[in-house]
């Protein structure tokens, strides 16, 4: 009662094991109302005796189940000696107890051994000699065989708990794995809508702020210019509110597209991009080595971001008037090179931006992108002058690509050197 109310077992618990021990109790002592003759007659003293003997540890069978075995083994074997018919009904408490072994053992092979040779103990105290009717073979054999079935049934139910236990711990780890693969893709999908708004913004507002300054330094000299720089700001801040309402219009959807949604760029719209630096003041020129192919989309337009980030970087940053994209493709990758010539008067782009600002995201932004595809970027001053952007990104087999990309021309064809001229500045790669 104290452990029921101290908190060493649940009031539950504690009176479910109470009705086992009184029930076992009952059955032993009603074991002892059979007779050898097959009458009945009142249980003797002997019958409450091994009762009480037996049924006086089980309470302690989930601490020390391998004691209380044997000392209910102990008593089922005095059976006989003290007269009375082996039954089942008066080896009931070796039965719970060898369920409870069967239950809390851990090695399965040792449980079977120990479960046996109680079974075998209870076999052994029988008396087998003389001419035995077949009632008292079935009593026998029942006597013998039923700790066998109650071990069974414990291990049944060992197992049977065990597996469950597996299957919600499964179910555990499988929902700690979907939250936290939840929690990656969601930090993962930030990072790249946060890459995309950087260049897209960084594009375009720096677009807008090199034609300001043209149609600033040309207002008084060539009012015509001016108006002309003007209506390519116009143009320029149209085209970023286009691609950021496109941008926010995807994030707010709470399904698929009802309609597909315009392609990503790629290297096909790089002539518009290099035009786009044209109109804003600066000059690019574009060679390419070896025999282009087409792109898988995602790849596509990794390559065309670096492009367009590194030029913007080379405006922002470089304070020069003239750039070179070089594209060399190989069987196995394509190498994308942007470089300044050298001659601005402001210091070239360096991780943190230019002093005096806060850390800036295109370099990492660009070596995110390279990455992601399996590439990988550097960037950093040459020793010749200027700032020079690299990325090596890796091609698949030329049958995997044109396969993925079907009947489009993405990075083939439309980028020629003579789209922007063949010559290059001084320091162009």
């Amino acid at each position: 009662m104290a452990r029921a109310g101290g908190g060493g077992l649940s009031r539950g618990t504690w009176w479910r094991g109470e009705a086992v021990t009184a029930t076992a109790f009952a059955l032993c002592v009603l074991g002892g109302v059979v007779r050898a003759d097959g009458t009945l007659s009142p249980p003797p003293a002997a019958a409450y005796f091994i009762a009480a003997l037996s049924c006086a540890v089980l309470p302690a069978r989930h601490r020390a189940p391998l004691v209380v075995l044997a000392a209910t083994t102990a008593g089922g074997v005095l059976v006989s000696p003290l007269g009375l018919l082996p039954t089942p009904l008066i080896v009931a408490p070796v039965l719970v107890a060898a369920y409870s072994y069967a239950l809390t053992a851990r090695d399965e092979r040792r449980a079977v051994v120990v479960v046996s040779l109680t079974s075998l103990a209870l076999l052994a105290s029988t008396p087998l000699f003389g001419h035995l009717s077949w009632q008292d073979t079935s009593r026998v054999v029942a006597v013998a065989a039923f700790p066998l079935m109650a071990g069974l049934l414990g291990r049944s139910v060992r197992n049977r708990r065990a597996y469950l236990a597996a299957l919600e711990e499964r179910a555990r780890r499988a929902e700690e794995s979907r939250e936290s693969e939840a929690r990656q893709r969601v930090a993962e999908e930030r990072v790249r809508i946060a890459r995309e708004l950087h260049d897209l913004v960084a594009h375009q507002i720096t677009l807008a702020n090199a034609q300001a300054n043209v149609a600033a330094h040309l207002f008084d000299r060539r009012p015509e210019q001016t108006r002309k720089s003007l209506e390519e700001i116009v143009g320029t801040t149209s085209d970023a509110l286009d691609e950021l309402r496109a941008t926010v219009g995807l994030l707010r959807q709470s399904g698929d597209a009802a309609t597909p949604a315009d392609p990503a760029p790629g290297l096909s719209r790089l002539p518009a991009l290099i035009e786009s630096f044209h109109r804003a003041g600066l000059e690019v020129s574009v060679r390419q080595e070896g025999t282009p192919r087409p792109l898988p989309p995602g790849l596509d337009l990794t390559a065309y971001r670096i492009v367009q980030e590194a030029l913007t970087n080379v405006t922002k940053h470089a304070g020069t008037g003239s750039a070179g994209v070089r594209l060399t493709w190989e069987h196995d990758r394509v190498t994308i090179a942007v470089a300044d010539d050298g001659r601005g008067v402001r210091p070239a782009p360096t991780a943190s931006g230019v002093p005096g600002r806060p850390p800036g995201y295109g370099l990492i932004g660009m070596r995110e992108r390279a990455t992601a595809v399996g590439g990988q970027l550097s960037a950093g001053k040459r020793a010749e002058g200027g700032f020079l952007v690299s990325a090596q990104l890796p091609l698949p087999p030329a049958k995997d690509a044109t396969r993925r990309t079907g009947a489009a021309t993405t990075g083939a064809g439309p980028v020629a050197d003579s789209a922007t001229g063949d010559g290059e500045p001084g320091g162009a790669p």
